[in-house]
């Protein structure tokens, strides 16, 4: 746009008006406009002018959302979004883990959670927006996110929350974690266009499950046990655990251990029938927080003792990630490192 200088305007009869009549003229005009102003236009301005702002801020605060689609496969089915939804939404420990990974922006995810590894620390600390088994739908509402990504724990409200934003259960197939969780990362990766980042992350895991297979290879059975208070449970190759056998190839120690979401109830007395050369624990009390007597010394038990696994201090205890964060791209690369070091260094 051209502009002109007040030094080049040319003189009109308009500029030859006396002083005093311009003046007269301009401020009737200002009673007049005035006048004509009433208290419901002045309302309707200053709502045009919020709805504006309002427009402005979401904008803002969606401009990284892509006009492109892409369809995810979930739990519930295909579920068709823009790439890159913001404000986001995540409510199960396994996928914050692999969008923290990734250097995802997570907008929104459930407070107080014990893991330190479920947000990337280049981004702004994410907005408490319930638990991860209620969510505050007060928060969500106020959020207005584009995307809620939930979980097992959360999936039971997958109707509710779908009233709110579309919703994408991407739970982790307990029963054949490795394929489940790896297709996760690879949707997540294509999901936020990082499909060449969650293919190094995921090489990063196949690597160290080659390395880890490498030192477990005919060093003995293992059995998988939780520890929860003075309960103990024992998991086989269908679980959120059996990754041990059906991954690294442990032989379990116990090939009748029953499918149980919660696993199976043991005794010492059963630990000590199985014999395993290799014990591995999950203590679940350290693992959300609880205080009270910890899993190795519930173990330290006599008849545990007569175990292979005690006397030869085969005992491998796994991350609190194993229980809260099963899958994820963290628990994958802690339990793993874990678990070569110990039979590694195994006499």
């Amino acid at each position: 746009m051209s502009t002109t200088s007040l030094s080049n305007r040319s003189t009109s009869p308009f500029f030859k008006r006396p002083l005093l009549a311009t003046m007269m003229t301009a401020l009737i005009a200002a009673i007049s406009v005035t006048g004509c102003s009433s208290p419901e236009s002045e309302s309707a301005d200053a709502t045009a002018t919020n709805q504006t702002a309002n427009e402005s801020a979401n904008v803002a605060n969606n401009d990284a959302v892509s006009a492109e689609k892409i369809t995810v496969n979930t739990v519930k089915g295909d579920v068709e979004l823009a790439m890159s939804p913001s404000p986001l939404v995540v409510y199960d420990m396994t996928l914050m883990q692999d969008l923290a990974a990734l250097d995802v922006a997570v907008d929104g995810m459930p407070g107080s959670l014990l893991l330190d590894n479920l947000h990337s620390k280049t981004q702004p600390e994410p907005k408490a927006v319930g638990t991860v088994f209620e969510p505050d739908l007060e928060a969500l509402n106020a959020m207005q996110p584009q995307a809620i990504l939930v979980g097992s724990r959360m999936a039971e409200k997958y109707n509710e929350l779908s009233n709110i934003a579309p919703t994408l259960d991407m739970s982790i197939d307990t029963a054949n974690i490795y394929e489940s969780s790896k297709q996760r990362l690879h949707d997540l990766g294509a999901l936020f266009g990082k499909s060449d980042h969650a293919a190094r992350l995921q090489q990063d895991i196949d690597t160290l499950i080659d390395e880890t297979k490498g030192v477990t290879k005919d060093k003995g059975t293992g059995l998988v046990v939780m520890v929860n208070g003075n309960k103990m449970s024992a998991y086989g190759d269908k679980s959120r655990y059996g990754f041990i056998h059906t991954v690294l190839d442990v032989p379990m120690a116990d090939k009748q251990i029953a499918d149980a979401p919660h696993g199976q109830p043991v005794s010492f007395e059963y630990i000590q029938k199985a014999n395993p050369d290799w014990l591995f624990v999950i203590d679940r009390s350290a693992a959300i927080g609880e205080d009270g007597i910890g899993a190795k010394a519930v173990l330290d038990n006599p008849l545990v003792a007569q175990t292979n696994a005690w006397s030869k201090q085969q005992v491998v205890y796994l991350s609190p990630d194993s229980y809260l964060a099963f899958g994820g791209y963290y628990q994958w690369m802690q339990d793993l490192t874990t678990i070569k070091d110990a039979f590694a260094n195994a006499k």
